[in-house]
């Protein structure tokens, strides 16, 4: 599956990113809209659209993107963070390209949206 999102630009290097996280399963950069002090998206490199397009074959990979999200809050200096992953248009999903959330450096309200 092609991926011509602005997500598959930027793992592809046509559209730079603020990285701080890579392996090959993964990105992981800066939100270029944050909604809070740190926003980070971790990405597959393999191109999903969305949570509900996942498969079995992709657990291992999507329980490293959670692993990842960890990771990166620790580094970001959280105690506390919200992962989100937002699953077609109606949850507020914008780009077709399966991607975590890592939001924190804030108090977060429930519930969300």
């Amino acid at each position: 599956m092609a991926d011509d999102t602005i997500f598959g630009k930027i793992l592809s290097g046509v559209i730079p990113c603020d990285e701080v996280y890579s392996d090959e399963r993964c990105l992981a950069f800066r939100d270029v809209a944050p909604q809070a002090p740190v926003h980070v998206l971790v990405i597959p490199r393999k191109p999903i659209e969305s949570l509900r397009s996942a498969s079995e074959q992709d657990e291992a990979l999507l329980g490293h993107l959670l692993l990842v999200a960890a990771q990166v809050a620790k580094q970001e200096g959280l105690e506390d963070w919200r992962t989100v992953i937002n699953s077609g248009a109606g949850a507020g999903q914008t780009v077709f390209h399966l991607h975590v959330h890592v939001i924190g450096g804030r108090p977060l309200a429930w519930p969300p949206g």
